[in-house]
This record gives C-alpha cells, structure tokens and sequence, in this order.
C-alpha cells in the first residue's frame, strides 16, 4: 500500500514540477514568493522592493525528523480571490468592514520516510500578508509534540524595530515598552513581544504579529544565531508548555490541527497600520447567537491606583455615584471584593464581610449603573469555580467579569482563555483580561472579551516613573496593532517629569490634554477610568469624558511617528474626534480635514493653555466655526495633547 501511495505522490507531482509560486495583493503591490526548491521558504516585496528576504518556514517535532525539506505537492495551487463583508457587533474601529485578498493552498507530503503531510494556506491583502499551516495525525495513534516553529522573518541589518523585550522569561503580564533598538543587535537570547514594528527603512514598514490562536501557544521573536551576513533572521519562539523548558515541547496534537495565522502587516507609513482591520478579519465570525446585550461604554473603577481605597460599600457607592454623575454605564468593583484572595479558601460566590452586595446592586440599579466584578484567575478556575460564580453573577445582573494574574500564553493557558470567554457568553458577561497575552482578533468571533491588558498602562504610575509621553505615543504604533488594550487612562493629577512623585494619590506625567486625547486614540470599547471622583468632577476636561464614545463607525491615521507624537481623528455618528499627544518635545502640528464632507462646522476643542508647560492641568476650551478641507492648528506643549469634537453645523 506504501509504494502505492507513494506512485500516485510522485505521479500527481510530474505534473507540478514548478517549484516557485507567486501571489500578489489585489492593488499590485505587495508580492509574496514561495519557494520549494531548497526546503520550504517564502520572501515578500513591497512595490519591488523585497521587504521579507527569503525565509524558512517548518517544524521540529520530539521523536520525528524536522518536516521543512523534501516535500512534494499534492494540488496544483492556484491563485483565487478572496472577499470578507462583515458588521462588527463591537466598532473599535470601523461600522463595517470590507477585506478583499488573494490566496493560494499547498498541500504538501513528504517524498520518503512516513509521508507526513502539512499544508499551507497564504493570503495576501493591499495590507500585509497572512500565512498558516494544517498538520495531521501520524500514523502511530497518540499525541505529536512540536518542540519548534521554524517561521523565519530575514529583514535587512540595517532596519529599526519597536521591540518590547520580555527576556528570559515567557512567564509574563506583557506589560513592557516598546524601545526602538536596531535589528542587529538582536541575538538568540532576544524574546521580543508581538506586535513587533519594523522599519526597514523610511519608505518600508512592516509589523509583525499573529491571528485566530486557538490550541496553540503564543509566539515571540528572537534571531538565529548564525544568520546570513547583512541579512537578521528573526525567529519564532512559541510558549513553552508548563514545567518545559526552552527546548522542550511546546504543542501536543492527535489530530488536524492548524496553527494561528502569522500575520505581516506591510506599507510605507505605520500610522496606517492603527486603520487595519486584518488581524480581527482573520477570525471567524460572531459564534454569539444573539450578541445585543454585550454594550461599550466608560468604566468608574475603585482602585488603589486613585488613592488609599478601602474595600467598603460607601466607597463601592461613591463610585457608582461618580460613574451617574459622568453618564458612564459602568462601575468596576476591583480586587477583595470576596475577600483575600489567591487562596484555597477563597470563595468568588460571596462578598466579604465588609461589603454588602444586595445593597450595592440595588443602588447600582437605582443609578442605572452596571457592575463589573475582578477576579483571580487561580480562584476563578480552583474546581472550575467560575462556572457556578457566572451563572450567579447573571442573577445579579452583572455587566462582566475582569480576570487578572493569568501571566501566561501557552497552549493549557490559550485553551483555558476559551473556555472562560465561552462560559461568560452563555451567561450574558463581558470579559476584561489583565495580566493578559496580546489580542488575536477573537473578539469578532466573541465580542463579548470586550478588552484585555496586556500592556504597560498607566497603573505603572503608581510605583514608577514608566509612564512617560513618549511610551504613550509609541503604544498605538506598537501594542494596538494587535487590538483593543486596557491602559486604564484618566489620571487627572497632572505634572512635569521634574514635578513627578511615586505615591499616592496617582501623578500623571503629561498635560490635561494628553490625557483626554488618550480617550479618543487608544482603543478599548470598555474604557476603564482609573482616577478618584473627587480629582475629576467638575474639573477642566471632565465634560469631554462625558461625551466621548468608546467604539467608531470610522478610524483616520491623520499624522505621527513612533515615539515622536500621534493624531487620530475617529467618527461616531455624524461626530468626529480628534485626539493628539506629543513626547518630550513640544510641537504645533497642522491638521488637514479632507476627511470632512463639504461644508461647516463647529468645532470645540480642549488644548493645552501657555501655562501648561509648567502647570500640566491647565487647558482652553474654545468653539470656533470651521469649513471642511481647511486645516487645524494644534499646539501642543511638551508632554501635551489636544482633543477636539467637530460637529456639522
């Protein structure tokens, strides 16, 4: 039967003797090369110029040979359209979605040996690329184990990355900055988080990160030890299994199985990126039947970052109050809620002592404010906990659940992270992950995780001085490629670096303006607020966060540079927002408004006053008449921003 087999493989490929295979964008380009001539490779181009130098691709595995080489095809690939038209149920970005792309299948077997098979799936958008693969059982029943993925990405010596380094450990909240270093300095001991920006050079950016990871641990980068000279292969290092080292395994499979999609976002401009809707698109659509219940909106939190807050119902209410008196939907009742916690005693179905919870959600409902509940992870999952814990939380009409201290993305955690967002669906909760991996897009699948950490937000400034403008203006380049990313903005205590204290209450290392801009250019349809009621009603900037959205029927990437600053204009309605910020270096930026249909507007804006420079709250607040297609002049001091509403007259 062996010999067989192998006939009709090796008849089927006399009639694919090419061994080169070619698929371009539907604009032209963006062109991706497949190469099986000496081991499975691809390269990428970007309007001719090759951005992605030829690069491997395969697997090593425990207890077989590597499957890279040697590989004949069992179709003939053929380039076909593809076409995605979809509703999102939750808008980060845009009210609808159109994707269009070329794709190609190779399905591949081995010449010799046992034959293993592997296919691969490519697909190429005006945007980037998309690649995976499907693997199969082996012919001895029981588990596979891969130890490496061998997905290479060989970029010029010369290129610039945003790199957020979590070396040496995968064991991580990934809460990093994302500094710019050169490309080859990266060495084999380099574990740099996704998304991880590229710039090859002025005029080519890429990013790289990944899609739909299901059954499969997370991915970082590192380099290969011995790359080509003037050549830096970065490679891929998956998430070890729990109790594996570096080396060990990193997957268990007994069936088909496909890995998430490895995505390369591709352009001349990385602001762009922030617009693109591919990683989300690259997730199958809604599973949630009836998915109305799952609503955005800005979140009052009773947190130790806005002071010495103590666990108590009167502080519980003075939130929900501040949460009213906002016209925001929610209020987050954060750790200790059930008591301490992390422990076997620990029990997420009962409210401490101190707090009385049929009375808060009485009072929440008399506000019309919903409730968000923290928990552990360790005691959400202790005996499956959290199954028993939704199902009561749905009785008491509770909006959603944050999950924290997870620290983790390998496949056990990939897996529990699905179980968990599907068990809240079927009890009507959100979900909010902290101490979180990146985003994959499963929010089109499941909107109900709504938004997730994963990012050195502004609970840093609290305990350290991290916070700086200029990580703020590298995040929406960096960290929100991947998705919506909960840094809990709002600190209304604002100061110079020179007038910065870690302590208690909460400082904030840029301008009043900074901070509200952060509300429109940060992503995240639940919008969690970090500071203390009595620092922000009826201060200068909170009537902006009374009416600023959390989602957008649109995203514009006006202007900006990694680090340097940023402006994003988003619409909700017939509304448009603008949000700015600048780093440590002031700055007047001019903003066009060819995104405005044809006619006036009033336009009222939020800017830093003169005095902002030494004073960081102060801000003007105007109303000014405006026609569409003249530009806005934003001033904006160090460590400043500006935000801004523009309504049709």
């Amino acid at each position: 039967m062996r010999a067989l087999l192998l006939l009709l493989f090796l008849t089927v490929a006399s009639g694919l003797s090419a061994q080169t295979y070619t698929v371009q964008s539907p604009d032209g380009k963006i062109c991706l090369d497949i190469d099986l001539t000496n081991g499975l490779s691809y390269a990428v181009s970007y309007k001719d110029r090759q951005v992605i130098n030829p690069s491997p691709l395969g697997f090593e595995f425990q207890d077989e040979p590597a499957m890279h080489k040697g590989l004949i095809l069992l179709n003939s690939p053929r380039t076909t359209r593809g076409h995605d038209s979809w509703t999102p149920v939750v808008k980060n970005k845009h009210a609808h979605i159109e994707m269009q792309w070329n794709e190609t299948q190779l399905a591949l077997v081995e010449k010799e040996g046992e034959q293993r098979r592997m296919d691969l799936f490519f697909r190429v958008y005006d945007q980037g690329v998309a690649f995976r693969y499907q693997l199969y059982s082996s012919p001895k029943i029981g588990n596979r184990a891969i130890t490496r993925e061998m997905t290479g990405f060989s970029v010029a010596d010369h290129a610039q990355a945003w790199a957020a380094s979590y070396k040496p450990r995968y064991i991580s909240s990934q809460e990093s900055e994302f500094d710019k270093v050169p490309l080859a300095g990266f060495n084999d001991e380099t574990l740099a988080g996704l998304p991880l920006l590229i710039e090859v050079d002025k005029q080519n950016y890429l990013a790289i990160t990944e899609a739909h990871i299901d059954n499969y641990p997370g991915f970082y980068i590192g380099r290969e030890a011995n790359d080509d000279d003037g050549q830096t292969l970065l490679t891929t290092k998956l998430s070890p299994l729990p109790r594996e080292k570096e080396n060990g395994i990193k997957v268990l499979f007994s069936d088909k199985m496909q890995t998430p999609w490895r995505v390369l976002m591709i352009g001349d401009n990385p602001g762009k990126f922030i617009e693109s809707e591919i990683v989300q698109s690259l997730n199958p659509p809604c599973a949630i039947e009836d998915p109305s219940w799952i609503k955005p909106g800005l979140c009052a939190w009773d947190h130790w970052w806005s002071g010495e807050v103590k666990m108590e119902t009167a502080v519980i209410k003075e939130y929900i109050d501040f949460a009213a008196a906002q016209s925001w939907p929610y209020m987050l009742i954060d750790w200790q809620w059930y008591g301490p916690f992390n422990q076997a005693k620990a029990d997420i179905t009962k409210a401490a002592p101190q707090i009385n919870m049929p009375e808060i959600l009485d009072y929440a409902r008399q506000k019309n404010v919903r409730l968000w509940l923290w928990l552990y992870s360790t005691d959400a999952n202790r005996n499956n906990a959290y199954e028993e814990a939704f199902e009561l939380y749905e009785r008491w009409g509770i909006a959603g659940v944050k999950i924290d201290f997870m620290d983790r993305d390998d496949q056990e955690m990939v897996n529990w992270y699905h179980k968990v967002i599907k068990k809240a669906a079927e009890h009507r909760l959100m979900i909010n992950f902290h101490g979180a991996y990146k985003p994959d897009g499963i929010e089109r699948t499941y909107p109900n995780m709504i938004t997730r950490e994963g990012v050195l937000g502004e609970e840093y400034a609290k305990f350290s001085d991290r916070i700086r403008p200029t990580h703020n203006v590298t995040l929406p380049f960096t960290r929100m490629l991947a998705g919506p990313m909960d840094y809990t903005p709002g600190g209304f205590l604002n100061v110079t670096p020179v007038q910065f204290k870690k302590q208690s209450p909460t400082m904030m290392m840029n301008t009043r303006c900074a901070e509200l801009a952060k509300f429109v250019i940060y992503e995240s349809p639940l919008t969690v607020f970090c500071d203390h009621p009595k620092h922000v009603l009826g201060q200068p900037g909170s009537d902006f966060l009374q009416v600023v959205p959390t989602v957008w029927d649109d995203t514009r990437f006006i202007d900006g540079y990694p680090g340097e600053f940023i402006v994003m204009a988003k619409r909700a309605g017939t509304n448009w927002f603008i949000g700015a910020m600048t780093n440590d270096v002031a700055r007047t930026v001019t903003v066009p408004t060819s995104f405005l249909p044809a006619g006036k507007y009033i336009l009222e804006y939020w800017q830093d006053a003169k005095e902002a420079a030494t004073n960081p709250t102060k801000l003007e607040k105007k109303t000014v008449v405006i026609e569409a297609g003249k530009p806005i002049k934003i001033p904006m001091v160090s460590g400043g921003g500006y935000a801004a509403i523009i309504r049709p007259q």
